[in-house]
């Protein structure tokens, strides 16, 4: 089972919310939004995958293997459809899961990731997907260094946060796990997803950094071409880890769109 962070209206929920957290993170940069979609009348989980924040390993740590969590977690704590946010690799886990399962999907709230056959790894993912050069940057990281490279890349980063996104750290098979990750796919596999996405049918939130270095926004206006009950909203001054960098912007734009379900 994973571990997961969780609240819940006093009353019958309204629905419920997943959140698929993003590398290096975990349920924690959800917390706001958690809290806040249940004072607005929902059910709001956020589970840590295998191997990051509270959950145990479940090596291998593959993308298909992600799919299967998030699958095998909705069916003992949910069964029901849910509103589904993704960012970065929850992106690419949780809307390959939803093409897979859309009967389980209401809604879907996208940030600053990519589901596009012909996508192209950053310069970070590439170095995690080549043999050595993968196994040097995961294992020369440790607590001091690792939080170095998140203020380093947002000073929204507090050391709350880097003590949880390093749980990801935290042991050899952790640390082996986001290798298996980024090296356990291609781009080119989404090619069997096309139009899978827009088939859903369901209102689409795509919610994005405006300076993102790692998921341009030209991603987010790409989707929106593609999904045709959508909306594009670019936070400025921000870039890709959003949930972390503007917390209360975040989730009063998710719990706005919640609200027009």
């Amino acid at each position: 089972m994973l571990a997961c962070l969780e609240a819940a209206p006093e009353s019958d929920p309204r629905g419920t919310l997943l959140c698929l957290h993003g590398y290096p993170e975990s349920s924690h940069m959800f917390a706001p939004l958690v809290g806040a979609a249940a004072g607005a009348g929902w059910h709001a989980l956020a589970p840590d995958l295998p191997g990051y924040g509270d959950s145990d390993p479940d090596p291998p740590h593959t993308w298909t293997r992600m799919v299967d969590a998030v699958e095998a977690f909705w069916q003992e704590r949910i069964g029901e459809p849910v509103a589904l946010v993704v960012h970065d690799w929850g992106g690419l886990i949780g809307l390959r899961w939803a093409c897979d399962h859309p009967e389980a999907v209401r809604a879907l709230v996208i940030s600053d990731t990519g589901f596009f056959p012909d996508g192209k790894w950053h310069g970070m993912a590439q170095g995690l997907r080549t043999e050595g050069q993968g196994e040097e940057l995961v294992g020369a990281l440790t607590r001091e260094s690792f939080g170095q490279l998140l203020q380093s890349i947002s000073p929204a980063f507090d050391d709350d946060a880097v003590d949880e996104y390093y749980k990801a750290f935290g042991d050899d098979v952790r640390r082996r796990g986001q290798l298996e990750l980024y090296r356990s796919g291609e781009f080119s596999e989404l090619e069997a997803y096309d139009g899978k996405l827009a088939g859903l049918g369901v209102p689409a939130l795509i919610l994005w950094g405006e300076d993102d270095p790692f998921a341009p926004v030209a991603g987010a206006h790409r989707l929106a071409a593609e999904l045709p009950d959508s909306r594009v909203e670019v936070l400025p001054g921000t870039g890709h880890f959003i949930f972390d960098e503007a917390p209360a912007a975040t989730a009063a734009a998710v719990v706005a769109f919640l609200g027009r379900l």
